[in-house]
């Protein structure tokens, strides 16, 4: 469950690159409330899981804090909260979900995209990395989406893809 939490946050979260003149209005823009669907693997050998999510987000020239639920098996619910804080190039911050404790969050936008790698407090998929990004999707949307390397064959994988519309 700790990589499903992630995974969904993940999603939410996507940055790499360069800052941007326009970062103020960038994160400005995904302010409000946001609703969609995903896939989520709880390991990297895991069948897929469908998810339903709900998000609002709260953004400031400087800042992104989401704070979302995900229920996928009808039953599993999940609540998911990410805080982004942009200085200069650099975006950090903190990932609450995970069992296994707080993940530390860094990287950098790209375009329309935070690209972030993801340090979990503990081992997921035999190390304690992966990566998420957070993606203006449109108008209205963001896509939320994390990746791991599979131990077994280190080939990258897809953990969790959340497609979001504000709502």
């Amino acid at each position: 469950m700790k990589s499903f939490s992630l995974s969904i946050f993940a999603g939410c979260l996507m940055a790499a690159g360069t800052a941007h003149a326009d970062d103020a209005s960038f994160l400005n823009s995904f302010q409000g409330s946001f609703a969609g669907k995903g896939i989520v693997k709880v390991t990297t050998d895991a069948p897929t899981v469908n998810v339903s999510c709900t998000f609002s987000s709260d953004a400031t020239s400087t800042s992104l804090s989401l704070d979302g639920k995900c229920r996928g098996l009808v039953v599993v619910t999940r609540a998911i909260s990410a805080d982004l804080k942009s200085s200069g190039a650099k975006y950090t911050g903190v990932y609450v979900g995970s069992r296994t404790g707080p993940a530390q969050l860094n990287g950098s936008r790209s375009g329309d995209a935070i690209n972030l790698g993801i340090s979990w407090a503990k081992e997921v998929n035999g190390d304690r990395k992966a990566r998420l990004t957070v993606e203006k999707n449109g108008e209205d949307g963001m896509r939320l989406t994390v990746t791991d390397v599979d131990p077994k064959t280190g080939k990258t994988v897809v953990t969790s893809r959340i497609d979001l519309r504000r709502t």
